[in-house]
């Protein structure tokens, strides 16, 4: 394995941490070990391959041969590690190119909720984008890299679009959160980043932010940054002038815990189009200090037990099928990290993450040591908590994917399962707009592109898109539709009952409505929240078949695609995302 890298948190037991074969960043060893313990080497080895898979850019799908290289690992290993991240769903692989599953945001995702700061934050960071009409974003220390990491992002749509990833990785001294951090910073968290400065002048190891163009002068860069931290810490607030990069300005402040310490901070972003960090700083300023006592009151709320159902532990299942080509102790391990995400604040005990993976406490143990070493967790010798170092775990990656993304590799499945062109579409107004499509091919097709749009009322998805409104959400229609063909509904009382229909059915079925010979199904996509926010359709000739014959025939594979992408919806919205972008 490579040389270890620490990630702790303020207050935290540091562990050393392995660092990626792929980094850019030569790596250093500040800290003292932590207890030693054999570690698990198919969870080092496969935490490698995230990495990989995660880095900077990485394609968004690698050849396995790719992955040998970058990582430095044995082609068999690879292979095997590969395997059990496609079994367990974390991962897409076809044997030859591999690529991240939405579904691996569920380790990020196990941090954002422990750490507890987007659900109590959100709603304020909302307020405060539409109020200043800026973008508001939420940040917190990774002291492993002396860095900065995002974990919330309000942004305001503009041509001149000023946003960051949840998960993305800034220098501590290149924004304005990592002054008020380095505040705060002991003798020992100042090595930290020294090291990294001497180790990485360039910045080459953030990819969220322009590299240096030319070396740095570190002595004359670290004076500056000691002064700008001590200035943040008695001001209580901090500046970004155009350190990220230019035409960009922020103005932060610090949110702490009841001990006093600096837990994450809210900046709001603008742009010198707009303002100059005085102007900005007189315009947010007085407001954010205003409601700060609030968003520490939030962050500081008991937070409700998480809804968990007993977790049997079906690794050993996986092996008797797979063989060697799936690695329990990965497995074991990546299910002990996502189980953090049940800590309220206090840290898990062992007996409880044992609980929670119905691992063996031995087990368990020696998986929490070996992410312990690896800069994922940390401990005080009796409890276990994730550290943000989690989030690069594909976080920022997965989060950037738009919904067509999300739902193509379900929709090429449906399409080799029932050999007819699938399709998912939106609400866009009174029509359906298609924003993903995987076609068949044949001498008679149904030849329909992405962005195409339709009437919703004479389609299956549209009519599955209107049954998931509230009535008064509907959009008004014309007394009298217009007919496509001589099958439409054209009244609306008629369609309203259909409508329903729909929505007590949860599916739609259009005859020759909106085409003749042009017979459609459709399913509903819902979202963690459970709203419909998409449909997704299959079509075929309207002579292949009788309506219930296309029912039975392809409605339980409809609604098991359906499923599938609803699956990572949800696995998106534990990193804090409530809707994909399309």
């Amino acid at each position: 394995m490579p040389s270890a890298t620490p990630s702790v948190t303020p207050g935290a037991t540091p562990g050393a941490a392995s660092r990626s074969a792929a980094s850019a960043v030569e790596p250093f060893e500040p800290f003292e070990p932590v207890e030693p313990v054999e570690p698990v080497g198919p969870l080092e080895r496969g935490l490698t391959v995230l990495r990989a898979l995660s880095a900077p850019g990485a394609d968004d799908r690698m050849r396995h041969s790719d992955l040998v290289r970058s990582t430095g690992l044995a082609r068999s290993t690879v292979d095997r590690v590969v395997s059990t991240l496609d079994r367990l769903g974390l991962a897409r692989s076809d044997g030859r190119e591999v690529a991240l599953a939405p579904r691996l945001m569920e380790l990020p995702g196990a941090y954002l909720t422990a750490c507890g700061i987007p659900a109590a934050l959100g709603p304020a960071a909302e307020r405060l984008a539409d109020e200043f009409d800026e973008s508001v974003s939420v940040a917190v220390p990774d002291d492993g890299v002396a860095g900065v990491r995002f974990v919330l992002q309000t942004t305001r749509q503009r041509t001149m679009s000023l946003a960051f990833r949840i998960g993305d990785l800034l220098p501590a001294e290149r924004c304005a959160p990592g002054a008020l951090f380095a505040a705060e910073w002991d003798a020992r968290q100042w090595r930290v980043w020294r090291g990294r400065l001497a180790a990485d002048p360039l910045d080459a190891g953030f990819a969220a932010v322009p590299p240096r163009g030319a070396a740095r002068d570190a002595d004359a860069d670290a004076e500056a940054f000691e002064r700008r931290a001590a200035r943040a810490g008695v001001d209580g607030w901090a500046g970004d002038d155009q350190l990220i990069e230019p035409g960009l300005v922020a103005v932060a402040v610090p949110v702490r815990d009841g001990a006093g310490r600096t837990v994450c901070a809210v900046s709001v972003v603008s742009h010198t189009s707009r303002h100059t960090l005085d102007s900005l700083r007189e315009t947010v300023l007085p407001r954010l200090r205003a409601v700060r006592g609030e968003l520490e009151t939030a962050l500081a709320a008991p937070r409700p037990a998480p809804e968990t159902a007993p977790v049997r532990d079906t690794s050993l299942e996986a092996k008797r099928e797979l063989g060697p080509g799936f690695l329990q102790s990965l497995a074991r391990g990546l299910a002990v990290l996502g189980s953090l995400g049940a800590d309220r604040g206090d840290g898990m005990a062992l007996t409880a993450v044992a609980g929670a993976t119905g691992l063996a406490r031995a087990t368990a143990r020696r998986s929490l040591l070996t992410l312990e070493q690896l800069g994922y967790v940390a401990s005080d010798g009796r409890q276990w908590r994730l550290l943000p170092r989690v989030l690069e775990l594909g976080c920022a990656r997965l989060s950037e994917r738009g919904l067509a993304d999300i739902a193509r590799p379900h929709l090429v499945a449906l399409v080799r399962r029932v050999h007819e062109s699938a399709s998912l579409a939106v609400l866009d107004g009174a029509d359906i707009r298609y924003v993903a499509r995987v076609p068949t091919v044949r001498i008679m097709s149904v030849n329909i592109t992405v962005g195409t749009r339709f009437p919703a009322y004479a389609t299956s998805m549209g009519r599955v898109l209107l049954a998931g409104l509230a009535t008064g959400e509907r959009p008004s229609l014309p007394e009298a539709l217009p007919a496509l063909t001589r099958h439409t509904v054209t009244s609306p009382v008629e369609l309203g009952r259909v409508v329903e229909r729909a929505a007590a059915d949860e599916y739609a079925l259009v005859d020759e409505e909106l085409e003749e010979g042009l017979r459609s199904l459709a399913v509903p996509v819902r979202d963690g929240q459970g709203r419909v926010v998409a449909a997704v359709n299959v079509a075929r000739h309207a002579g292949n078949g009788t309506p219930e014959e296309m029912r039975e025939a392809l409605l339980p594979a409809l609604r098991e695609a359906a499923a599938l992408i609803e699956a990572d919806l949800r696995a998106l919205g534990t990193a804090g995302r409530a809707a994909p972008p399309l």
